[in-house]
C-alpha cells in the first residue's frame, strides 16, 4: 500500500457522465495538479472510492455530489460521508432539489453541506473548496 499523505483528493459523484466530464475539466483547469480527482456514477460507488482513497492515505478535501441520483439521493449520501469524515468539504449540486431538503440543509448546517444549483458557476464551487481548504 502506497502512502499519499500529502496528496489531496476531490471526489465527484453524478449519474450523468456529461456532468462528471464538466466537473473534471473545470477542476483540472482551475486547480491543476494540486489535487487528484476521482469520479463515481452512484453514491454507493463513491463510498467505495472514498474508502479506498482514505486507506491509501490521501487527504480527502471535497466531495461534490449531485442530488437526484438513482438509489441514494445526494443529501443522504453527503450525510453518510459527514458521519465518517466530518472534515471533508461537502457540495450538493442540484437542478431540481426538493425545497424541504434545501431548507433542512440550511437550517441544520452542522454537516457543512454547501448547496449549489445547476447550472453552476465555476467560481461558486471553487470558492467553497478553496475557502474550506484554507480553514482546515
Amino acid at each position: 500500500m502506497s502512502n499519499h499523505e500529502n496528496e489531496k483528493a476531490i471526489v465527484c459523484v453524478d449519474d450523468e457522465k456529461i456532468i462528471l466530464n464538466s466537473l473534471q475539466s473545470m477542476l483540472s483547469r482551475n486547480l491543476g495538479s494540486d489535487y487528484i480527482y476521482e469520479f463515481a456514477e452512484s453514491a454507493e460507488e463513491a463510498i467505495e472510492v472514498i474508502g479506498e482513497l482514505s486507506k491509501e492515505g490521501y487527504k480527502l478535501e471535497a466531495v461534490i455530489s449531485d442530488w437526484l441520483m438513482p438509489g441514494m439521493k445526494g443529501d443522504e449520501f453527503l450525510s453518510k460521508v459527514h458521519e465518517k469524515y466530518p472534515e471533508i468539504t461537502k457540495v450538493l449540486l442540484t437542478g431540481h432539489v426538493d425545497s424541504k431538503v434545501v431548507q433542512r440543509l440550511e437550517n441544520d448546517n452542522h454537516e457543512g453541506i454547501h448547496c449549489i444549483f445547476k447550472p453552476w458557476k465555476d467560481g461558486n464551487i471553487l470558492e467553497v473548496i478553496k475557502h474550506e481548504d484554507t480553514h482546515k
